[in-house]
């Protein structure tokens, strides 16, 4: 099983902070299906082969996924997209 461990720093406000986290999950779920919500300040994220939560906290935040074996072969550009879409927001 292979893992996505990102974590990077913000100063924004905690309710933009949260939209532009929107933001990401939708872009992922538009490239690769993922379903997501929000659970507290918790957004989880999940399809077949990924279950992942981006954590947002006061001036960072942590994204964490698990990959399972097909989604394992497509981890670069799945990482790739969110670090892109991260620097963009944040």
């Amino acid at each position: 099983m292979s893992k996505i461990d990102i974590r990077h720093a913000h100063s924004l406000p905690m309710p933009q902070a949260r939209k532009a986290i929107e933001e990401v999950a939708r872009k992922l779920q538009d490239r690769f299906q993922v379903d997501y919500g929000w659970e507290g300040d918790t957004l989880n994220f999940t399809r077949s082969g990924i279950d992942g939560h981006i954590e947002l906290q006061a001036q960072a935040l942590h994204v964490h996924a698990k990959l399972g074996f097909l989604a394992a072969m497509f981890k670069d550009p799945i990482e790739s997209e969110i670090k892109r879409v991260l620097q963009e927001k944040f």
